[in-house]
């Protein structure tokens, strides 16, 4: 079966935020210093230009700016960094570029400069609008502070945003949760990434729990009647933590989703390319440490590791099952250059337990199979031994928006 290069995106990593919080498992970093703005620039260019013979010739859909907190930088940077990509790369005319931000680094006005550097869409990290759950979270905004910013997201034309929030936070109740998700609603936001608070390995949290978090039962409750209330404002859910008004589904994301392709440019930046020649995928990896990555990481191509044929099922539906809408038998053979009756029993067997439903060679995860869609998702993992079962998944990286590349 022959591989078929799907749509292209480019992540650009921007790794300092003015202070880690203590949940945070992303590639990011307290700053201490003055900001290495220019130098920072120059090697993002530098790192570019390195993997630029993968691309020849291909289109550039979407791109993210993620972090870390991306805002710390200035427009007038971004607008002469946005000028080396288009001299670079061919820019898809109507390509979503969304930039992240905390609502705590945006001085007045500048939402407006952000636009005329390109930016189309702006992913604003509130996580909730209650003072103590601010402070608990060790976030450096206040309620205020989000409100003002999505005003100006407004004002400047940039009604095309995002709001992240979680739940389930410390000492949090169920009429909280619920709370939260009516404040961001009248935010009036095109799309809400709603996402449950972890305890991830390596965090200050992962090692020193916060007193008060909701048990399981209290949790799903709480995502119970938030997705009701979204639904109620018109706010569709399409991912597992993904919510959109009509037409403002996250593109980028979706790329993702979808088993696409996208460059991963920036410190600890990862990126998949699919080579349909050679019938390779690849995945790829940069220098994580800032410094590090400055020194020396961006000077040539990146550490590089082909996606095993056995590797592809489980890497194919880590995605594409966390859609609503599935993914169609076509699509998987497609990007995974692997034939469906590969594992065309194993999804009858899911189906038959409830997981998976399948409807004109669509299929998608059940309410039940969306409820325990880590333990669906392992199913086609591949064991030491060959056959189906839980060995240790591949590398992956946490994309913008609070979800699972």
């Amino acid at each position: 079966m022959a591989l078929i290069t799907p749509p292209l995106a480019l992540y650009l990593h921007f790794p300092w935020c003015v202070r880690k919080c203590p949940y945070c498992d992303f590639n990011s970093h307290a700053l201490h210093d003055e900001l290495p703005q220019e130098a920072y620039l120059a090697a993002l260019r530098e790192d570019l230009d390195a993997q630029l013979p993968w691309v020849a010739g291909r289109t550039i859909e979407s791109v993210f700016l993620g972090g870390g907190t991306p805002s710390l930088f200035e427009p007038a940077a971004l607008a002469r960094l946005f000028e080396a990509l288009r001299g670079r790369l061919s820019l898809a005319a109507a390509a979503e570029i969304t930039l992240e931000a905390n609502p705590g680094t945006i001085e007045r006005g500048r939402f407006a400069d952000y636009r005329a550097a390109g930016i189309n869409r702006v992913s604003l990290g509130a996580q909730s609008f209650a003072a103590p759950m601010l402070e608990r979270l060790g976030r450096i905004h206040s309620v205020a502070d989000t409100c003002v910013a999505a005003e100006e997201l407004h004002a400047a034309g940039l009604g095309n945003f995002n709001l992240d929030l979680m739940y389930a936070l410390p000492g949090q109740d169920l009429a909280g949760a619920v709370a939260d998700v009516r404040a961001a609603l009248a935010l009036a936001p095109a799309h809400l990434s709603h996402y449950q608070l972890t305890l991830e390995p390596g965090t200050v949290f992962g090692g020193r729990p916060p007193p008060g978090l909701p048990d399981e039962e209290l949790g799903f409750r709480m995502q119970q009647h938030c997705q009701a209330e979204l639904a109620s404002g018109g706010y569709a859910q399409y991912e597992v933590s993904a919510y959109a008004r009509a037409g403002a589904q996250c593109a980028h994301n979706l790329n993702y989703w979808n088993f696409g392709d996208y460059l991963g440019v920036g410190a600890g930046a990862h990126g998949k390319l699919t080579h349909g020649a050679e019938g390779l995928i690849t995945r790829s990896v940069r220098e994580r440490e800032p410094r590090r990555y400055l020194a020396r990481g961006c000077r040539g191509e990146p550490a590089t590791s082909a996606v095993t044929m056995a590797d592809r099922p489980f890497e194919f539906m880590m995605n594409a099952l966390r859609l609503n809408d599935g993914f169609e038998q076509p699509q998987f053979e497609a990007r995974t250059g692997l034939d469906w009756q590969l594992i065309e029993s194993r999804v009858q067997r899911l189906a038959a337990r409830g997981l998976l439903v399948g409807e004109a060679a669509r299929w998608r995860p059940t309410e039940l199979g969306r409820r325990f869609l880590n333990d669906l998702i392992a199913d086609f993992l591949v064991s030491p031994r060959g056959g189906a079962g839980r060995a240790s998944a591949p590398a992956v990286q946490k994309n913008p928006e609070g979800s699972v590349v």
